[in-house]
Order: C-alpha cells, then sequence, then structure tokens
C-alpha cells in the first residue's frame, strides 16, 4: 500500500490474506492466480503480490503470532488510525491490534459486531485500487451478515461513508443488498440473510474477497489439485460464474468470471 495519492474515506482500499505458512500460501497463489511476490515494509513475514507488475494484495505470515485465524479481509482508508479504532470501540465492536505503524502507514484489525474481520488504513493507497481490472485481480468485496442495515450503520460511522460528499461516496440499497459507490465506481456490497448462530465458521458474517479469473471451473478443479478446498462448487449468477474456495492454510475466498 504505497502511493502518492489519498482516498476517499472509507473507501476499500486493500485486500490482506493473513497465514500460517507463507512459503505454502505463496505457491499455491502463484499457481492459481499468476502472483509474483516482492518483499515489503521490511518484514520478512510479509509480501505484496503483484499481477502483471501491478500490486494486487498483500499475504502475512501473522496467524500463528498474532493468534488470528487465517482469513482474507477488506480494508478501508480513514483519516486516522486512531479515531476509527476509538469510533468501533464505542460502537461495541472490537480493535484486535493496533493501531500500529506498518510501512508507510497505521493499521488496526478489528471485527464489527456481529464478528466479520476486516482492517483500517492510515495514509497513501495505489489509486483507485484496484488499478487494473481482469484475471488474478481483486474485483470485489462483499460482507455476509445478518442485519444487513445495522452493519451498514455500524460502517457508515465507523469509516465516514455518511461524511463524505455523495459524489465522491454513495452508499445505496439495491438488487437485495446495499451497495457502496466510491467516486461513481461499484467497490462493493453488504448483504442480509439467513445467516444463524452456528459453530460453522463458513457461515458465520464475514466479508468475502473475490478475484478474477479467466475459467472458474478449471480454477476450482486447479484449486482443489493444490491442495485447497471447494467450498462452493462454480455456478452461474447475475455476475457470470462463481466459486467459494479454501486455499491450501484454509483461507477463504471466491473466485468470478466477471468484473462486479
Amino acid at each position: 500500500m504505497s502511493a502518492t495519492t489519498p482516498v476517499v474515506q472509507g473507501a476499500p482500499c486493500w485486500v490482506s490474506l493473513i497465514t500460517s505458512d507463507l512459503r505454502l500460501s505463496l505457491d499455491f497463489y502463484h499457481a492459481l492466480l499468476g502472483w509474483e511476490f516482492r518483499p515489503a515494509f521490511h518484514r520478512k513475514e510479509y509480501v505484496v503480490a503483484y499481477k502483471d507488475g501491478e500490486p494486487v494484495a498483500g499475504i502475512g505470515a501473522l496467524a500463528r503470532s498474532m493468534g488470528f485465524p487465517v482469513a482474507w479481509s477488506p480494508y478501508f482508508a480513514v483519516g486516522s488510525a486512531d479515531k476509527a479504532a476509538d469510533r468501533i470501540r464505542e460502537r461495541g465492536a472490537t480493535v484486535a491490534v493496533g493501531p500500529i505503524s506498518f510501512g508507510p502507514g497505521r493499521v488496526a484489525w478489528a471485527a464489527d459486531p456481529m464478528g466479520a474481520p476486516f482492517g483500517i488504513w492510515e495514509g497513501y493507497t495505489e489509486p483507485e485500487w484496484p488499478v487494473r481490472r481482469g484475471p488474478g485481480f481483486p474485483s470485489w468485496i462483499e460482507l455476509r451478515t445478518r442485519d444487513v442495515f445495522a452493519a451498514t450503520i455500524f460502517y457508515s460511522q465507523v469509516l465516514g461513508w455518511d461524511t463524505e460528499p455523495p459524489e465522491r461516496c454513495d452508499v445505496r440499497y439495491a438488487d437485495e443488498q446495499v451497495l457502496v459507490r466510491i467516486e461513481g465506481r461499484t467497490v462493493g456490497g453488504l448483504r442480509g440473510g439467513a445467516l444463524e448462530s452456528a459453530p460453522d465458521p463458513r457461515i458465520r458474517p464475514r466479508w468475502h474477497v473475490y478475484f478474477c479469473v479467466g475459467d472458474v471451473p478449471a480454477a476450482a478443479e486447479h484449486a482443489a489439485a493444490l491442495g485447497g478446498e471447494v467450498v462452493a462448487p462454480p455456478e452461474q449468477s447475475q455476475h457470470g460464474w462463481e466459486a467459494t474456495l479454501r486455499d491450501s492454510q484454509g483461507g477463504l475466498f471466491t473466485v468470478t468470471s466477471e468484473d462486479h
């Protein structure tokens, strides 16, 4: 997350995988999505993934040292990580780590009141991240939660969606979900539904990160061959083909045939 221009308050600005074995994760995503990797921020346990020379995601072997589960999470840009962290706590949610200095900015890892993990980032990001669309690039983030309207109020207040002018940040209900638009681009959604209080982590409230691939059925088959798991088999949706997968360390993500 190194860049030269600030982004809209509350804009999704990055996705990162917290994993337990960095080498195995790099091998998996290199083979599946064609990513290359470079060390970042002078930390041996954290790398940035690149596709066609553009930064697309981070991967850090922090699960064991910080006691985190293996998971993909989105990060949202804020003007002050300290103030955002205070707002998170004031609204009954949890700040697990931070804010702490991390590379060229400050970061905190949190969970919303329903338990969905996310990150906040104070600093600069790649302009209009993700810089490019197409196979191997992040294409969408989506919160699946129990009460979509309560979640929308929480994130609006914590991230500042409700303080930005509508031409910069627009949050509206459409297509049975709340859509977040940043400077005219629809970048993510919040969706409610039949999520019960079950012990199965696959159906707990969480943010899902989507990556675009050229062939979803082939990607699902390849992921399984690489030691991953097909959680939801390929199926047609309004956005093309989709499949939900786990990587070789258990990280959950979705591949899709089209940019949202």
